[in-house]
């Protein structure tokens, strides 16, 4: 987002002061390590230096939140309101379906209700909203009763400094299957497994699955149970080399779960799949088919179908001329609608109007 502003000639300011200390501590946090003095004792000295930051960044014609802003809204807003300007969240996703769907607040009731009272606040208080799809802004609309005029769509899109074109560097006759995930529930890896069972009898097909995660040891236990020796696991390694490993697959894989989540947006895995010019496989669903065309674009199976989606594999492999074209076709809709300029002067057409 910030990449795309400047490059449509907007000054990006930056004042931001870490609160989280990653992925765990905001897992920690919303599963009721929030109640803790320290916790809140950290949250005044973030605050503290932060405001010594926005003393010193000077005049500004609108403030936006990034992701997961969703806590920064009421300071923001009084900041703003005391220099008579805009404030713009961009939403991303909710904070709340994200602990409810990992189950982070199921034995914690008054957590669940205090972020939940959180982002509410959070999307009544800003004077524009930024979401990814009209089915997670109709989302909102049924649980914080937010008026959809509110929402502007930015899509995720992939970043292009990062995510590009790359020549195969390998050439050793098997068909290779990728798949980068956090094994966060809702993504579906284990159908991913179930259908490399499936296609165990085609020794050439082969799945590499790169990351971690809390559903990895679930995966890894559910392939050596049906002792796949078609499918490999590997941690999280530097994006350089995740970037070569994808470039370097015939098909990359997207999301095949079914929770609200996986249903309402279009992941980052998939528009960068289609930055890189590969063929993707994904689940099918009301918002990746409201942005793209089935065998045009991406090609679709079933959700939480392993045999669909190894029937997908099997379609695509077959058909060279297919994978070919999906992916040029995919790489030019990237192009034209989710490229880092792109998104960035569709942002931009949406902040002007509050100017």
């Amino acid at each position: 987002m910030i990449e795309g502003l400047r490059r449509n000639g907007v000054e990006v300011v930056e004042c931001h002061e870490p609160l989280w200390f990653g992925a765990d501590d905001r897992v920690q946090a919303a599963s009721g390590g929030w109640v803790r003095p320290s916790f809140w004792l950290r949250v005044l000295r973030v605050y503290s230096r932060l405001l010594r930051k926005y003393r010193n960044v000077g005049d500004y014609d609108v403030m936006m939140l990034g992701y997961p802003g969703q806590l920064d809204v009421p300071l923001a807003r009084v900041l703003t309101w005391l220099r008579g300007k805009p404030l713009v969240l961009d939403v991303l996703m909710s904070i709340y379906l994200i602990t409810y769907q990992r189950g982070l607040t199921a034995h914690n009731s008054l957590t669940a209700r205090l972020i939940y009272c959180i982002e509410k606040i959070a999307c009544l208080l800003p004077d524009l909203l930024i979401i990814d799809t009209e089915e997670y802004a109709t989302w909102f609309q049924r649980v914080y009763k937010v008026n959809l005029s509110r929402f502007r769509l930015v899509p995720i899109g992939a970043d292009d400094r990062i995510f590009s074109p790359m020549a195969l560097e390998r050439s050793d006759g098997l068909f290779k299957i990728f798949y980068y995930s956090s094994f966060v529930p809702g993504h579906g890896v284990q159908y991913i497994i179930e259908a490399a069972k499936l296609l165990h009898d085609e020794p050439d097909i082969r799945f590499e699955i790169i990351g971690d995660g809390p559903e990895k040891a679930q995966a890894m236990a559910l392939a050596q149970q049906y002792n796949l020796a078609n499918v490999t696991f590997e941690g999280w390694m530097d994006q350089q080399e995740l970037v070569r490993r994808a470039a370097n697959a015939d098909v990359v894989l997207g999301t095949f779960g079914t929770t609200p989540q996986s249903i309402m947006t279009v992941q980052n895995k998939i528009y960068e799949g289609l930055a890189m010019g590969k063929p993707v496989i994904t689940g099918d669903g009301p918002a990746v088919r409201r942005e793209m065309v089935h065998g045009e674009h991406v090609y679709l199976c079933e959700r939480a179908n392993p045999q669909s989606l190894a029937e997908a594999i099997k379609v695509l492999k077959k058909d060279p001329t297919l994978r070919q074209s999906i992916a040029i076709k995919g790489y030019q809709l990237y192009c034209e609608k989710f490229a880092t300029s792109v998104l960035g002067s569709r942002l931009l057409d949406h902040i002007l109007t509050l100017l």
